[in-house]
């Protein structure tokens, strides 16, 4: 079987959750399968779409061609599969975009919640943060259609030395287990494989 069917027979196989967490280390295939759930959502009916609410900033010459290289690489996997860029106002953007015959991928939280915690200028109170993530939390469970969101599993390693890094850990750690909460599917990736924590396959 050629690369090409084998991605459309992994594609139909697939079915889409209410809601979808798919966790992993870095390059362990969760944008992938975000991008096959999205391509099985397509192709389930003619009046379904799908978007990406990207979350990354191109803040040096090497994160701005990652971000051109994986622009490139959806267009070619899942070329229906629309794009707005949004590193902070999240919730709102779930919140505008979302609708029954839409599919949202939220990629990533763990940017997202990078430009919320450390951002270029002075970092926001501890309190705009919470209100952030509760509004996210709150726009998850008001989605009209089914949301895919990819996130990092950052608390795999040792501890860090630094007390901002070890506050960013907890964060993530605390942001996911909230996240996970809401969702009908958690997925776990290593090594593009996929290991179901929650759910119906």
């Amino acid at each position: 079987m050629g690369t090409q069917a084998l991605t459309n027979s992994v594609e139909h196989a697939l079915t889409v959750a209410r809601r979808e967490l798919i966790l992993g280390g870095q390059k362990s295939g969760k944008s992938r399968r975000a991008e096959h759930l999205a391509a099985a959502w397509l192709a389930q009916d003619a009046r379904h779409g799908a978007l990406l609410l990207a979350t990354a900033q191109a803040h040096d010459a090497e994160m701005r061609a990652r971000i051109e290289r994986h622009r490139a690489d959806r267009a070619a996997r899942v070329p229906a599969l629309g794009c707005v860029e949004e590193p902070l106002a999240l919730a709102q953007a779930v919140a505008r975009h979302s609708a029954p015959h839409t599919l949202l991928v939220v990629d990533c939280l763990t940017l997202w919640l990078t430009n919320r915690m450390m951002p270029l200028g002075p970092p926001a109170p501890a309190a705009e943060l919470a209100a952030a993530q509760d509004d996210l939390l709150a726009a998850l469970h008001a989605a009209a259609g089914p949301v895919v969101l990819v996130s990092n599993e950052i608390g795999l390693g040792v501890i860090p030395m630094g007390a901002d890094v070890r506050g960013f850990v907890d964060a993530m750690g605390s942001l996911n287990q909230r996240v996970a909460a809401q969702c009908e599917r958690v997925c776990f990736m290593a090594a593009g494989l996929p290991m179901l924590l929650k759910g119906a396959p």
